[in-house]
């Protein structure tokens, strides 16, 4: 837990943004630092220096330093990404979770399908049976939607990059389950 302490005579980086003197007991000094004027910055410009202000004497003094670095986050997200802000970046996560979990239960279904042809086959091949189980356009009974390009593939999109395939409502946003 950082503390109200004594400093040098280098001013704090919102101090300095908002060109005043730093006070030996600033509210900001323990959080952002001389050496991160961009940290603050970009606070002060989603949230404002007064809102900080009140947010940090609202929050109990040990959860300002987790306060900050939530505020911290959510600011750079929303410059970002000025129109989702951190709910398009969980939006994103969570269809990448959606489609990791299909990738899954596919991979899973055609492991059951491997072990239970493998115990019935007679040589052991499943080539004999006409079956590949790493091809995902194999015709199959339960393969009927493609395995998709993978988590890592898409994973820096922002809501600008990203299609939404018809996945909004009628007024453009995204709906959460």
């Amino acid at each position: 837990m950082k503390s109200h302490e004594p400093r040098s005579s280098s001013s704090c980086a919102a101090c300095k943004f908002l060109k005043r003197r730093c006070i030996p007991n600033c509210l900001f000094a323990p959080y952002f630092r001389s050496n991160e004027p961009k940290k603050f910055a970009n606070v002060h410009k989603v949230f404002g220096a007064s809102n900080v202000t009140k947010i940090l004497n609202e929050v109990p003094e040990e959860q300002r330093e987790e306060t900050v670095n939530s505020l911290v986050y959510e600011a750079e997200v929303r410059l970002s990404d000025p129109v989702y802000g951190c709910i398009g970046a969980i939006a994103s996560l969570q269809r990448k979770m959606v489609e990791l979990q299909h990738d899954l239960m596919l991979a899973r279904t055609r492991l059951a399908y491997c072990a239970a042809n493998t115990t019935t086959s007679t040589n052991g091949s499943l080539m004999t049976l006409g079956y590949d189980p790493f091809n995902p356009n194999m015709p199959c009974d339960f393969l009927d939607v493609p395995v998709s390009g993978g988590f890592l593939d898409s994973y820096a999109q922002t809501s600008f990059d990203m299609d939404h395939g018809g996945s909004t409502n009628e007024f453009g946003q995204i709906p959460f389950p």
